[in-house]
């Protein structure tokens, strides 16, 4: 009889921490930059994730730079961004992981149509710069550490300039607000073209400068170390990542836009390297 009552409570006692297991979380939080969202692409992806997979798909948009420190940190399970030279350093680091690209469009130089730093025409972004800078016309920034931001200052650097006030303005915010700023102030800006599309007829600004090598812009998804944080949802980042790269994902990439817009606003690149580009 003792050694019944014993061999019971081996089993109930080998049976307590699988009941103690939390159940794997069934929410997948994204870290991501602002353009995904303000262009309309996440309103068509989010959904098609979920039912696909079975999973909750909650997104934070932010600047590139915030958006990867909130992963370092454990603060999201995955990440969808466009900075490749920041992506690169946190995989370095060993924060994020395998680092796959999306898709890609570019950047535009936007402004007032009267144009008063004479940039419209310009092949080099670096130019425009600097004449903007020279006549002191107004430039709208984001000041956020987002991928545009980051690229902004590279592009100020080789042109040779530290923009500052009066006629440098940060928004420290996302591209659709800075837009935004950017029309009222009658000023110049540097955006994804899909963001300035998907704003294009609540905002007076041209096209003035692209076509530039150096406004190519490349997202990438990478995944989370679940080290950096005991939340990290490693199953569901990962499922999210391979759901970006998935056929069906960018065949509704490759025609976002189109109805709406009548072009696409990203090429999809999935299975690219960046030396392909």
């Amino acid at each position: 009889m003792a050694r019944v009552a014993g061999a019971l409570l081996v089993v109930a006692l080998a049976l307590v921490p699988a009941a103690a297991q939390p159940p794997a979380s069934r929410t997948v939080i994204l870290s991501t930059t602002t353009s995904t969202q303000d262009s309309g692409l996440l309103d068509v992806l989010v959904p098609m994730f979920e039912q696909q997979t079975g999973f909750t798909l909650k997104t934070v948009p932010v600047g590139t730079g915030q958006a990867l420190a909130l992963a370092a940190r454990g603060e999201a399970d995955v990440v969808l961004v466009h900075a490749p030279s920041l992506e690169k350093k946190y995989v370095e680091e060993g924060t994020l992981s395998n680092r796959r690209l999306v898709m890609v469009n570019d950047f535009v130089m936007v402004g007032p149509t009267r144009d008063p730093g004479g940039v419209r025409g310009e092949t080099r972004a670096v130019a425009a710069l600097a004449k903007i800078a020279a006549s002191g016309s107004r430039f709208v920034s984001r000041g956020d550490r987002s991928g545009t931001h980051v690229l902004e200052q590279s592009l100020w650097k080789q042109a040779g300039v530290t923009p500052a006030a009066p006629w440098y303005i940060e928004s420290g915010q996302g591209m659709g607000a800075t837009l935004a700023l950017a029309d009222d102030r009658q000023a110049y800006t540097l955006s994804d073209r899909g963001t300035y599309l998907a704003f294009g007829r609540r905002v007076a600004l041209a096209i003035l400068v692209e076509g530039d090598r150096a406004l190519l812009n490349v997202y990438a998804v990478l995944e989370v170390n679940p080290a950096n944080g005991p939340r990290v949802n490693t199953a569901g980042g990962r499922a999210f990542a391979d759901f970006m790269l998935a056929p069906g994902t960018q065949a509704v990439i490759k025609t976002f836009g189109v109805e709406r817009l009548g072009q696409p606003l990203f090429v999809p690149i999935a299975g690219k390297t960046d030396s392909d580009l």
